[in-house]
């Protein structure tokens, strides 16, 4: 076994998740494969348009893993979207993190990706992903009580019927019946990720910030080369209010109804509306770079 940075190369012209659903149907997915392949899961988080793992496992495994989660999820998008051709075109990248606190590094950087993509102001605010999970303390107890941040707690899979359980779950497996479903739908990163294995890593909490602060997504937030290209509002927020934008403007009830000109319109709006660029353009329209460019060079 070794220490594993996964992480899926970013879609420049589509959203993996769309919605909310999207997200939840994704992180249950990321439950049900690590119990099937056997993988220890450290860290992760799902971004709009890529995936980030820190796990414990061989290359094998990890393979399997990430082959299983795209296949889990093509079904569920195909079925939802009726597409699922750019699923197939995430390329994978697996690092052995090898060295003195590579862990540690691997680990902030993955939870400051929300951070960096200026959705959130920490990590520890981010629902899809590990952000949460560590150094945290509890109060009261029982399955209405509530964590140390607010977080309502949730029932245990084994309280569950088998209809529930496969309604959440999009799937049959048998999961542990310990686990716990939080007030989403989401099984909870808690019941399965190596917390043990992560908390041991930092030691402390202040250790663990200062990775985090230190990481190299952090410092990318903070001003740098890239961060012109930082989006100032979620791909989800442009998403939907795009059936609204296309009634006001134009009385039609899609992009796909628009004709050239006035996607044209449509884009210059955008880019007004939400500081967006081409590639989230592209990505919240199904253009690609190019269309989304050329459109933009016209508005």
């Amino acid at each position: 076994m070794a220490y594993l940075l996964v992480t899926t190369r970013h879609l420049e012209d589509r959203l993996l998740f769309r919605d909310i659903q999207d997200f939840i149907v994704g992180m249950n997915y990321v439950a049900v494969q690590a119990f099937k392949c056997g993988v220890f899961v450290l860290a992760f988080v799902l971004m709009s348009n890529h995936l980030h793992f820190v796990l414990l496992c061989s290359r094998e495994k990890a393979e399997a893993f990430i082959d299983g989660l795209k296949t889990a999820y093509s079904r569920y998008y195909w079925n939802k979207y009726g597409s699922h051709e750019h699923l197939r075109r995430l390329k994978v990248d697996y690092k052995v993190l090898e060295g003195d606190e590579a862990l540690e590094w691997a680990i902030a950087y993955v939870h400051m990706n929300p951070v960096a993509a200026n959705i959130c102001v920490s990590p520890f605010d981010y629902l899809w992903g590990t952000g949460n999970c560590f150094f945290r303390t509890s109060r009261g107890g029982g399955n209405d009580a509530r964590d140390g941040i607010g977080r309502k707690k949730g029932v245990s899979l084994g309280a569950m019927s088998a209809r529930q359980r496969l309604r959440i779950l999009h799937s049959r497996a048998d999961l542990p019946g310990e686990w716990m479903v939080d007030e989403y739908g989401v099984v909870m990163p808690e019941s399965y990720v190596r917390k043990d294995r992560v908390e041991a890593a930092y030691r402390t909490p202040r250790r663990m910030q200062f990775f985090l602060q230190n990481s190299s997504k952090a410092k990318q937030r903070m001003g740098g080369a890239e961060d012109a290209n930082v989006p100032a509002f979620r791909d989800q927020v442009i998403l939907a209010a795009l059936p609204d934008i296309c009634q006001s403007l134009f009385r039609k009830r899609s992009m796909s109804e628009l004709t050239e000109e006035q996607i044209v319109e449509l884009l210059r709006q955008l880019r007004f509306r939400f500081s967006a660029g081409p590639n989230q353009l592209a990505r919240v329209t199904g253009l690609s770079y190019d269309e989304a460019a050329k459109y933009l060079d016209r508005a």
